[in-house]
């Protein structure tokens, strides 16, 4: 039985679990003198139930699936040769992963030996036995679980404390989670980062204003050592994101000001969807609409006007990049205004203040710390950006501030480096992690800033 198949089974004794646990703390209510005699409603008795059949089926389920590949891995080889199991362990694995396939119907029996053939049956009995008494033990401990909770019902049980008390280890466990998913992700781009520096020193990398991160893989290889500059990259990320929020910020602050302040319910209520549906189009999307309609017009404009326009530049990748995050910054904008208090706009008209007073001089103070962090979101997506940069701007590592020159940046770089076979040993795969730090301390300085701004000026408007 699938995994899949035992989670809804599952699913389905929570729902009975509910269901009998309400209905269980309804009877015993009627017997002690009616529902006020119950410590908490009846729904929160049948959520007790619910989450003592399914918390510890869950746990079990999970236990079983995280250890049952590494178990039947280890029945299955014990049943090989001995030869076989004397191989190296790259050569053992590859040969588990052809037993494996064959028993799962994605490799044909030519492929493999009389031994392989013999273990891929043993694996698919081993499975399926495995996966029989993995569903039998989940519905045996989801239903003891929910009768040792049905068991416990009584009026004076505090079932909403329970269940809440639950809930709130369980929220704490997600939270948790994914505070250790973050220091596990900062921890392996830190560790292979050290490795870096310790071949490219420091200084250089952060110093150097040259980006050639070519490597010989043979001493006598010409070219022996690259150039890891990081200056070009980071001038060239900030050029991009710069021309993208000079064109998202006024027009998505401007068009938020009007649906919100100006517009008509049904104009706002046609418009926003359509503006908002720019955030859903693919980056690949614009990235063609870049390179092949924005980039052309761009260096034929600019030729007609004299100037010397590169075929990939950093306006082009800019623009069609303003254009993509305009919906952030106008929905994240449009939100914040809304949730300006009224009474401040009618004091102020109040007072004798224009509509454009008001909204400049009362509304936009108040909304500025939303408007900042919308800012700084939409300048986030600009900096993480790839499939644009790339299509439009270009790999060359150019240190330039002229616009019209072709630029890459920081994650395209990171993508470069580690396309194709790469052996995580040599300084050019693991600048791509050196990269990826720096990147992740460029967005964490982004939201210190945001931090700063919403705390100064959040203060006078509480």
């Amino acid at each position: 039985m699938q995994t899949t198949t035992v989670f809804l089974i599952l699913t389905a004794l929570c729902v009975v679990s509910f269901i009998t646990g309400r209905k269980r703390s309804q009877i015993v209510a009627m017997q002690q003198g009616g529902l006020s005699t119950l410590h908490s409603l009846p729904n929160h008795y049948g959520y007790m139930a619910a989450v003592w059949a399914a918390l510890p089926a869950l746990l079990v389920l999970i236990l079983w699936t995280g250890f049952e590949g590494s178990v039947l891995h280890k029945l299955v080889v014990a049943q090989l040769p001995p030869a076989v199991q004397a191989l190296p362990a790259e050569e053992l694995g590859l040969y588990y992963n052809q037993v494996q396939g064959f028993a799962r119907g994605a490799i044909d029996s030519v492929q493999l030996d009389e031994a392989q053939v013999k273990a891929a049956a043993f694996y698919r009995e081993t499975a399926s036995t495995f996966s029989q008494v993995k569903a039998a033990l989940v519905f045996i401990v989801a239903v003891l679980g929910a009768l040792l909770a049905l068991r416990r019902i009584t009026p004076v049980l505090r079932a909403r404390n329970h269940v809440e008390k639950i809930f709130e280890w369980v929220l704490f466990g997600c939270s948790f989670l994914a505070v250790l998913t973050t220091l596990g992700i900062v921890l392996s781009v830190l560790f292979e980062a050290i490795r870096f520096f310790n071949v490219i020193p420091l200084t250089d990398f952060l110093f150097g204003l040259q980006w050639s991160p070519q490597m010989a893989i043979r001493a006598n290889q010409v070219a022996a050592s690259g150039s890891f500059g990081f200056v070009p990259l980071l001038v060239g990320t900030l050029l991009i994101s710069a021309v993208a929020l000079l064109i998202a910020v006024p027009v998505g602050l401007m068009s938020a000001i009007y649906l919100s302040e100006y517009a008509s319910r049904r104009f706002r209520a046609v418009t926003k969807p359509v503006l908002e549906i720019l955030a859903g189009v693919p980056t690949v999307v614009y990235g063609f609409f870049a390179a092949l309609t924005v980039a052309p017009f761009i260096r034929g404009l600019g030729e007609s006007m004299g100037l010397d326009v590169a075929s990939e530049s950093a306006m082009a990748a800019g623009l069609v990049m303003g254009i993509m995050i305009i919906p952030f910054v106008m929905s994240l904008s449009d939100d914040i205004i809304n949730a300006v208090p009224v009474s401040l706009r009618e004091a102020s008209l109040g007072m004798g203040a224009t509509m454009n007073e008001t909204i400049r001089r009362v509304v936009l103070p108040a909304a500025l710390p939303g408007i900042v962090g919308g800012v700084l979101l939409a300048a986030s997506r600009a900096i993480g950006e790839t499939m644009i940069v790339v299509m439009a701007a270009g790999l060359s590592a150019k240190l330039t501030i002229n616009p019209l020159e072709a630029v890459t940046t920081i994650t395209v770089q990171i993508v470069t480096l580690l396309v194709g076979d790469q052996e995580f040993d040599n300084p050019k795969t693991l600048a791509a992690f050196a990269l990826g730090l720096v990147l992740f301390f460029v967005t964490l300085l982004l939201n210190v800033v945001a931090l700063y701004v919403v705390r100064k000026y959040r203060e006078q408007y509480e």
